[in-house]
């Protein structure tokens, strides 16, 4: 079996089951176990259908980190239910769920990472950087993993689950490059680029005032970076039209931080809590039983425990 390395963007798939199941789904206590059923059936999925031979749940050791606040003060403002303790806005039947996924990925022996003050989206940049001979997957719902998708020193692509499991998209740099439109060779840094110009409102990034995504698009395949666009404006170079040269340089503050801001950071202190090896068994079976009677897992533990077993 070829080896391969799935690295999970946790919060996403756990916020997704969340939505996605009814909250009637729950433990004999009357807590609602939705998103971790619909987590473990997720993982259950990849398991069997991706068949990976590795596998990493990447967790948020902290949601907004400071040093993108500091250089973007907007960033990911509006979710923030606690701005002195920076605690985001999360669903207070939620909140609950998480901690028993962990144990439970940790009773079946899958492993977990994090960097502290880094989010997950670094934890799995930093473990893709790191990962030079075994082809990479990437399966999450937000689309900002998209500037992961390379070629080399191995493979790496997206598996973009934003509408749902059943209709997941497989992204590589030439499906990246063909959807915005940004240049095939540098498709993953192509894209943080574009998406650092046109912004995003779900992320608290404004963009540049009247560039949408595809001329930001057409901007970074010419020009090949923020950097180099803001420069080529300020400069006055002829390559731009003086209205494009005023957009950009009336941009000059936010753009000077954008690029750090949008770009994972591939140097994020990672620590795993054990070996990514996918086991084909459980590690605690006794604990994983337990767990399962107490939350009322039953049908999503089974259907994990079997796609171990077949994975293996």
């Amino acid at each position: 079996m070829p080896v391969t390395l799935a690295l999970l963007d946790s919060a996403s798939l756990y916020f997704r089951s969340f939505y996605a199941l009814p909250d009637s789904m729950t433990a004999p206590d009357g807590t609602p176990v939705n998103a971790v059923r619909g987590f473990a059936d997720t993982v259950a999925r990849i398991l069997t259908d991706r068949r990976p031979t590795r596998l990493v749940a990447c967790l948020d050791a902290d949601w907004r980190p400071r040093f993108r606040v500091d250089l973007l003060p907007s960033y990911k403002a509006h979710r923030v239910a606690d701005a002195e303790a920076n605690v985001e806005e999360v669903p207070d039947t939620l909140t609950p769920q998480v901690p028993v996924i962990l144990e439970l990925l940790d009773a079946v022996g899958l492993a977990t990472a994090e960097a502290e003050g880094y989010e997950a989206d670094d934890v799995i940049g930093a473990l893709t950087a790191r990962e030079k001979s075994d082809p990479v997957e990437v399966i999450t719902g937000d689309r900002d993993l998209f500037q992961l998708v390379r070629t080399e020193p191995s493979p790496a692509s997206v598996i973009y689950v934003g509408k749902g499991w059943a209709k997941a998209e497989v992204l590589g740099p030439a499906e990246v490059a063909e959807r915005y439109g940004v240049p095939v060779a540098g498709a993953g840094p192509g894209y943080a680029a574009m998406a650092a110009l046109r912004g995003d409102p779900s992320d608290g990034l404004p963009g540049v005032a009247g560039i949408g995504e595809k001329t930001a698009a057409k901007l970074i395949t010419q020009f090949g970076s923020v950097e180099a666009l803001l420069d080529a404006a300020k400069s006055g170079s002829k390559e731009l039209p003086l209205k494009m040269r005023l957009k950009i340089t009336a941009a000059e503050d936010y753009l000077s931080v954008a690029p750090t801001v949008v770009r994972v950071a591939v140097d994020a202190p990672v620590s795993l809590s054990g070996p990514d090896a996918v086991p084909s068994a459980p590690k605690d079976p006794d604990r994983v039983a337990e767990l399962a009677e107490r939350w009322n897992l039953g049908g999503s533990v089974k259907r994990l425990l079997a796609a171990l077993e077949s994975a293996s």
